[in-house]
Order: C-alpha cells, then sequence, then structure tokens
C-alpha cells in the first residue's frame, strides 16, 4: 500500500511534525511518499532521506536560525536564506531528489510571477530552503533564474501530489488559526496579517478531505512561528495528539 504523508508549513510548530512522524513509526505505519511546504518540507525532506526522527529534532533545536552571521546585507529580508545550504548539505550530500529514499513533493512560490512551484526532481537544497523562506524575514531564493519565497504563500498544505500518487494519505497541519479579539487588531499591519491568516487556513482546511487521517493539535495555537524556545514542547504535542489518535481502533487502517 502507498501511504502519503503532507507536512503544512508553521515555523517552529513544525516541531510536531517530528512528534507525529514518530507516533507513526511506533504504529508501524510505513510512509512511502511525502509532501511538505515550509517547516514541514525541512522535516519531510530529511525524513525522506530516512534521517531519523531524534537528529531531525536535534537538527530542529540547532539549527542556527537567527545568527548575526547570517544577517542579509542590501538584500530584501532579514536573514541570508542562502547561509543554510551549508546546514543542509551535510544531510543531503547528492543534493538531489533522486538521491532521496522517498519521493517528495516540495511547494515554493515564485515571488516574481506570483505562481506556485511544485518541485520533485533535480537539485534538492535549494528548493527546501526557498520553501521555508518566511517572505520579509529570509531572502529569497534563486533558482534557475526565478525567485521563491514560502511555499505557503500559495500551497501550506500540499495534498495535491500525494492524492495523485498514494492508495492512503496522512495530513500533520500544524498552523491552527488563534482566537482574537478586536483589542488585538490595534495597527493595520496587523489587520492585514489577520487576513492572511486566515486565507491560508481556509484554504489548507478544505483540503482536509482529501485525507483519509488528519492530525491537527490545536494546542498548537500557544506556540508562536519563531518561537524557537519550545521546541521540546511543540514536538511532544505532535506526539501525544498523534498517538491518541493512531490509538483509536475506529479510524482508517493504514497496514
Amino acid at each position: 500500500m502507498k501511504i502519503g504523508l503532507v507536512l503544512s508549513g508553521g515555523g517552529a510548530r513544525g516541531a510536531a511534525h517530528i512528534g507525529a512522524i514518530r507516533a507513526i513509526e511506533e504504529h508501524g505505519i510505513i510512509v512511502t511518499h511525502i509532501s511538505g511546504t515550509s517547516s514541514g518540507a525541512i522535516v519531510g525532506a530529511l525524513y525522506a532521506n530516512d534521517v531519523p526522527w531524534m537528529e531531525i529534532l536535534n537538527f530542529f533545536k540547532t539549527i542556527p536560525i537567527f545568527r548575526t552571521n547570517r544577517y542579509a546585507y542590501n538584500k530584501p529580508g532579514f536573514i541570508n536564506s542562502e547561509n543554510f545550504y551549508g546546514d543542509l548539505k551535510k544531510y543531503f550530500p547528492d543534493d538531489d531528489f533522486a538521491a532521496l529514499k522517498k519521493p517528495l513533493y516540495i511547494t515554493a512560490t515564485d515571488i516574481i510571477k506570483g505562481t506556485l512551484k511544485i518541485f520533485n526532481k533535480g537539485q534538492l537544497i535549494k528548493p527546501i530552503i526557498a520553501s521555508a523562506s518566511f517572505p520579509g524575514v529570509f531572502t529569497p531564493t534563486q533558482i534557475n533564474g526565478s525567485y521563491y519565497v514560502d511555499g505557503g504563500t500559495l500551497n501550506n498544505f500540499p495534498v495535491e501530489p500525494l492524492v495523485a500518487n498514494c492508495d492512503k494519505v496522512i495530513g500533520v497541519y500544524v498552523n491552527p488559526l488563534k482566537k482574537i479579539t478586536a483589542k488585538d487588531l490595534k495597527h493595520s499591519y496587523t489587520v492585514v496579517e489577520r487576513a492572511y491568516k486566515i486565507k491560508v487556513a481556509a484554504e489548507s482546511l478544505n483540503k482536509f478531505s482529501a485525507c483519509d487521517l488528519v492530525i491537527y493539535p490545536e494546542e498548537l495555537i500557544k506556540y508562536g512561528t519563531f518561537d524557537m524556545n519550545n521546541i521540546d514542547a511543540i514536538y511532544q504535542l505532535g506526539y501525544s495528539t498523534t498517538k491518541k489518535l493512531l490509538e483509536d481502533r475506529r479510524l482508517v487502517d493504514f497496514k
């Protein structure tokens, strides 16, 4: 049976994907295809290369996202995305989708054309970086003459490639919409940000029906996109939520 795993974006909350993967493995489910965006692309790529969940968690906890020597100068972003190439090269020495142990699909957004790109062949590391390049924070990534940013801009839950290639699909969504009040909308940019988040959430939730099982740890609303100080708690939430769902015998069988 071909089983697909789709991993949403969510910044630091992507650590919940690692917990979900641990629970999935403990339940004896063998994932054959992976699709991911943003932090889900990072976790998905490492998992597709058979990196153990413990090493993926360590990667998340030690990656130097905000070190000053990675700040961008005279570029459209605070952090220079290119400087993460070396971190990923250690895990992907061949830098090619074909070298992965499982088929992988990664989304990124062409910031010039305004179109979605799904990468699944050719060079691997730059698409991973591009997919996780949060607009305005990380500089766009140049690939074959085009400039790409976060895949979540246009598709934060890329289930489509899996539906076409898998018998069953498991979705892990780690970007819940936080409840707010009118008092939280103090500035114009907070209104714009809220509108963007509503759009992304609505588009993603509408695709849940394409999955046979959706793991959606709603308690993740307590953690922010760049909350790197709570990686262990976020990971544990992903693990406990997934374990509880999989232990429910009424759910679909993935074996």
